[in-house]
């Protein structure tokens, strides 16, 4: 199963691209910018605490017949490292 690669940053609802370079997922895909994982999170993730790594990127020619989540997910409370 490819990840789902979602469409935008769980914290600020920033966008983000299947081919950001400034995505970061856990484990569990949870999805946020460069920005608010390392300055608000400190790279650990806010839903599980697990850590933030960078998103690979799906190759363009692969999108066609695994295309990216067009579902966004937003945290209902401000996002701060759990724990």
């Amino acid at each position: 199963m490819p990840l789902e690669l979602r469409p935008n940053c769980e914290c600020c609802d920033r966008d983000l691209p299947p081919d950001s370079r400034e995505a970061y997922i856990c484990s569990f895909e949870c999805t946020y910018c460069l920005e608010c994982a390392s300055v608000r999170l400190g790279f650990r993730c806010a839903n599980c605490g697990g850590e933030l790594v960078r998103r690979p990127i799906r190759p363009a020619a692969k999108l066609a017949g695994n295309p990216a989540s067009t579902v966004r997910v937003r945290r209902e409370q401000p996002c701060r490292p759990a724990g």
